[in-house]
């Protein structure tokens, strides 16, 4: 009698558990019972749509085309303080998009450093831009534009990672400085790295569950911004977002946050210390952009992996923190620096 009662009990416990880890199917854009699609999509060789936005001047005319690479938990609508003299002066024309699983495109189960890649030089392709463009990835969009400098280099007429995400896992890095630099995080976020990286079909359960403290960005903890962006958080909270949260998650938290985490803190295909420079001729340029306050990516970091490729001009902003892409004096010495001007 024990017997079946033990099956029975190991099978329900097993069923419980196998709940707890799937994560829940996406709420597809424009699928019956999903979100509605308000924004212009192309469609990929896949299958997938990406959901796009256009701003600046228009690209039969513009002499700089730019691609905008939104970072952890945004979309293509979130406003950036872009000087809009700037963009009269150089004539630039901006893409803005939303990755695979935020806003309006659709998820993408494969996704991965390579496939983000592809799906930039799909949607340029898509839209006749022509055939090379400017890349700046923000915050987590960077590890895009690691992608692009490896897979697509002949397609870029130049690339921007601003505040860029890190993996401290990356094999060029020596342990002492990953392990150093993932101790400073707070615990929260060195435990979900952690997880993404070793564990990532436990990422689901690890981001819901509520006996550990797992990565919250909901949580209102400002142990991770310096003052500098404490400011322009308070200035930001004066100013309506339009949704800017809800609009990020619409089809679904693990599609993506929890697929985003899991992408940048997996095992590469390369090292980014591999790459070669895209722009022997210096008809081009690649460049990092830091701030020398933020808590959230090591400088460190960052500063060895340019010291590594010295075909990558460092910037470090000292007074910034992470936020830095919140003021307009900053754009316009980013698109400088870019653009060569």
């Amino acid at each position: 009698m024990l017997v079946p009662i033990a099956v029975a009990f190991t099978v329900g416990l097993l069923g419980y558990a196998y709940q707890a880890l799937k994560p829940p199917p996406p709420k597809i854009c424009g699928s019956p019972g999903g979100p509605p699609v308000t924004s212009p999509r192309v469609k990929l060789s896949d299958g997938r749509h990406l959901a796009y936005k256009e701003t600046g001047v228009s690209k039969e005319v513009a002499k700089h085309k730019i691609i905008i690479i939104h970072g952890f938990d945004s979309t293509k609508d979130l406003p950036y303080p872009i000087p809009q003299e700037l963009i009269e002066e150089f004539k630039i024309y901006f893409l803005f998009f939303d990755r695979p699983g935020y806003g309006e495109s659709d998820p993408d189960p494969s996704r991965s450093v390579k496939s983000e890649a592809y799906d930039v030089q799909q949607l340029a392709d898509k839209l006749q831009i022509g055939p090379k463009f400017y890349v700046i990835g923000i915050s987590m969009g960077a590890y895009p534009v690691y992608g692009c400098l490896k897979y697509i280099p002949d397609r870029l007429s130049g690339a921007a990672l601003v505040v860029p995400f890190v993996n401290y896992w990356w094999p060029c890095l020596p342990a002492n400085l990953s392990t150093e630099s993932l101790k400073r995080l707070p615990l929260q976020g060195q435990m979900t790295f952690r997880v993404a990286h070793y564990t990532p079909w436990l990422i689901y359960w690890w981001m819901t569950q509520k006996w550990f403290p797992s990565l919250n960005i909901k949580s209102g903890n400002t142990a991770a911004h310096c003052p500098q962006d404490m400011e322009i958080l308070a200035k930001l909270s004066e100013s309506p977002r339009d949704g800017q949260e809800s609009k990020s998650q619409q089809q679904g938290v693990y599609e993506s946050l929890h697929r985003d985490i899991i992408t940048g803190y997996a095992k590469w295909e390369f090292d980014p210390t591999d790459l070669s420079n895209p722009f022997p001729d210096n008809e081009g340029s690649v460049h990092i952009w830091q701030g020398g306050e933020d808590r959230i990516i090591p400088s460190r970091v960052n500063r060895y992996i340019s010291g590594k490729l010295p075909w990558i001009q460092y910037h470090e902003i000292p007074e910034a923190g992470h936020l830095l892409i919140f003021e307009s004096k900053h754009w316009e010495t980013i698109l400088r620096a870019l653009l060569h001007r």
